[in-house]
């Protein structure tokens, strides 16, 4: 494949998991008024679980390698399973969403620093520029938000199992469809066992399947296996910045298809991430000799 066809490939399956990702706010919000948060959640994961498995059975790969499947687990624990739950924990707890968007935002910055020991100020500056552009986004949940201590825990805890997570999975060098089961797996069994300490009911009924099945299938298989993809392939930080358009996405989506207004701020705050975003992925220009 050549460069441009392979620089075109990836901008798509970039464009692709923003999207995919995106939506799947809107889902969520539709499932959750039809279920509860855990039902949701293991049902979501159950149903990702069973078709990774019937997809690893046909292509009889379907496990990790003898002698890695400790480090896998505990990447999916942290990336998926921990990340879920203290985000949901945290909004128990009354960290509104916009809230807790913002505090991850942070994580695309952290993992920067902690992963790249000489960057371009420049670099730095766009992920600045992208998180104030998150934080215009998601302002009016931002000045809803009534925080405690508790909750603003959960959200930094959240934020950790991210980082580190995606920093776990990135020394992970095996293909996505042979380490996601075992994730799952490992990810069902910590939801079972908060299940007795959690509601769990759901409706029967179309409005609780059809987002059931795209948050199953669509997101938790096709977006998350292009996403750890993009990690094995690209860098983390770069991977991890696209994360800042999300909300832009969720919010375009929600006008779209809820009608529900655009305010002033959010305009601004998705021009800020673009611009942000060029900033990051910007390669620095060759020094003359």
């Amino acid at each position: 494949m050549s460069s441009k066809a392979s620089s075109l490939a990836s901008t798509a399956a970039m464009a692709t998991f923003v999207l995919v990702w995106g939506s799947g706010a809107i889902f969520t919000r539709w499932g959750l008024d039809h279920s509860s948060a855990f039902a949701l959640l293991i049902l979501r994961y159950g149903l990702a679980f069973g078709v990774l498995l019937l997809i690893g059975v046909r292509r009889r790969n379907w496990w990790p390698e003898p002698g890695t499947r400790v480090q896998v687990a505990a990447a999916g624990l942290m990336l998926i399973a921990g990340y879920s739950v203290f985000y949901f924990q945290a909004m128990v707890h009354g960290v509104t969403p916009g809230m807790l968007a913002t505090l991850l935002g942070v994580q695309p910055i952290l993992t920067l620093l902690m992963t790249e020991r000489r960057f371009p100020l420049s670099r730095l500056l766009g992920l600045l520029l992208a998180l104030t552009g998150l934080a215009l986004v998601v302002y009016q949940s931002l000045a809803q938000s009534e925080l405690s201590s508790l909750g603003l825990g959960f959200a930094f805890a959240s934020l950790l199992c991210m980082t580190f997570g995606a920093m776990m999975q990135k020394r992970v060098k095996q293909a996505p469809a042979e380490v996601l089961p075992l994730q799952y797996l490992v990810t069902l069994v910590a939801y079972l066992f908060f299940m007795p300490f959690q509601p769990f009911h759901f409706e029967l009924s179309l409005d609780f399947l059809i987002p059931l099945v795209w948050l199953g299938l669509v997101t938790s298989v096709g977006a998350q296996l292009l996403l750890y993809r993009l990690i094995r392939s690209g860098n983390l930080v770069n991977v991890t910045s696209l994360l800042y358009l999300v909300p832009v996405v969720t919010v375009m989506l929600d006008y779209l298809i809820l009608g529900n207004a655009m305010p002033m701020p959010a305009i601004l705050g998705m021009a800020g991430i673009i611009a942000g975003l060029i900033l990051v992925f910007k390669r620095p220009a060759a020094r003359s000799a």
